[in-house]
């Protein structure tokens, strides 16, 4: 498996925990998200992630800012990719299994690491149901 992460610098002590236990699981990681605390803009580390999912270069991506909002909207304007906000791991699983997210967007600001960690653990071992859900989410991309 393949992710794609990025991050300002509002999520990076989370970006950093999150790559450490990607690599535990094994999982090939790209990172285009700042290391540093200083104040970046958010699109230039999201864009990246967004491409390389739209374009199957990751399976998945992973994005981080204060809020969650600036990445998922900067995110949802590829359209392949369908990020989800969320903030707890049942939303996450339902944005997986419902909506077939393949971006997952964190708010750093109002999750905890622990929080954030069990999102990404429940990402990535949720499986999309299809069935009904499947005929929705063709409906989302404009064409």
């Amino acid at each position: 498996m393949k992710i794609s992460i990025g991050n300002d610098h509002a999520g990076t002590e989370y970006k950093l925990s999150i790559v450490e236990y990607l690599k535990s699981r094994k999982i090939e990681v790209t990172n285009y998200g700042t290391n540093e605390m200083n104040s970046v803009d958010y699109p230039d580390f999201i864009h990246p992630v967004s491409n390389d999912v739209e374009e199957g270069n990751a399976d998945l991506g992973i994005i981080i800012c204060g809020s969650g909002n600036g990445a998922a909207m900067t995110a949802n304007k590829h359209q392949k990719v369908r990020a989800a906000l969320c903030w707890t791991k049942e939303i996450t699983e339902l944005a997986r299994q419902h909506n077939d997210a393949n971006v997952l967007s964190i708010p750093a600001r109002f999750t905890s690491l622990p929080q954030a960690l069990e999102m990404v653990k429940t990402f990535l071992d949720t499986k999309f149901e299809g069935g009904r859900h499947k005929r929705r989410v063709e409906k989302i991309a404009c064409v």
